[in-house]
């Protein structure tokens, strides 16, 4: 449970390999040592606003950045952004989508809805791995955050 209370980046992705190219694009950067994965948007919210297994922590403490797919089982990834960003204890947070949509209603809303950026997972790995990198040296190191 201890990792649950000192986060940097909160990764919500469904797909495992995804997930998993994510996680290696960071660890690579010296950027995931405070990383916390969840699948779906359910989880996410529990864990963004401590219920369930996360009722521990303490809601508003991080994640510094949460990492968002869209297209999540459970509550989609626009909900969960609409959560996030309606609440006062996490609407400064930081959400960039990273999705494989490219439709512009995706885009359109998320943007309405107060994402902070919108990425289209590129389908070469090299170009995932360098925009993965770039987002997280971005959010987490360039970024001045109201979390150091």
């Amino acid at each position: 449970m201890d990792k649950y209370f000192d986060t940097d980046i909160l990764l919500v992705e469904d797909s495992p390999d995804d997930a998993e190219l994510t996680i290696r694009a960071l660890k690579k950067n010296n950027l995931a040592n405070k990383l916390v994965h969840v699948s779906d948007g359910e989880e996410a919210l529990d864990y963004l606003f401590c219920r369930g297994k996360f009722s521990l922590r303490t809601i508003g403490k991080g994640p510094r950045l949460i990492l968002l797919d869209l297209k999540l089982p459970k509550v989609d990834g626009l909900e969960v952004l609409r959560e996030v960003k309606g609440n006062l204890l996490t609407a400064s947070t930081p959400v960039v989508v990273l999705t494989s949509s490219k439709e512009e209603r995706d885009i359109v809303d998320s943007y309405k809805l107060g994402v902070n950026s919108y990425i289209v997972k590129p389908v070469d790995f090299r170009q995932f791995v360098d925009a993965v990198k770039d987002l997280g040296m971005y959010w987490l190191v360039l970024n001045e955050s109201p979390y150091k």
